[in-house]
């Protein structure tokens, strides 16, 4: 993908993440609470280069008390900047509907991954489709209550 492509690919993605975060946080998750059939939360990061909050809206799903999130960036060949945020600073929250609570991320294992892939691709296909569309090992992130 060229320089400009890109850009405007970024670009793009952003304008949509922002009406979609604001959407789901006036209707407190109610309006564009869910995607391909999974849910959506709210990730807060902190930006690893501004040390400022990022919140972008995620489709996830639950692994016991674990929420497993995609770092698919619609199959781009490179990673979406909250994932680099959490890999930087893995401590962020997450907004479920109204209530918030601190999580610690962390990818998953490859055996963790594979198992998850599964269950993501069996709720969620379309990921099949970013899979094919990108040369890099799209990653699961594992998003645990703080303690």
């Amino acid at each position: 993908m060229t320089g400009f492509r890109k850009q405007l690919f970024r670009t793009g993605l952003k304008l949509m993440s922002s009406l979609h975060r604001s959407i789901y946080r006036v209707s407190g998750g109610r309006a564009a609470g869910r995607v391909w059939n999974m849910s959506v939360l709210l990730l807060t990061t902190t930006g690893r280069k501004t040390g400022s909050p990022r919140t972008t809206p995620l489709s996830y799903f639950t692994d016991g008390d674990d929420l497993v999130v995609v770092a698919s960036n619609g199959g781009m060949d490179w990673f979406p900047d909250w994932w680099l945020n959490l890999m930087s600073e893995p401590r962020a929250s997450v907004r479920l509907g109204r209530s918030t609570r601190a999580v610690v991320a962390r990818e998953a294992s490859p055996e963790e991954r594979e198992r998850l892939w599964a269950t993501l691709t069996a709720i969620a296909p379309g990921y099949l489709e970013y899979e094919k569309r990108t040369s890099r090992e799209i990653p699961l992130g594992i998003l645990q209550p703080a303690r």
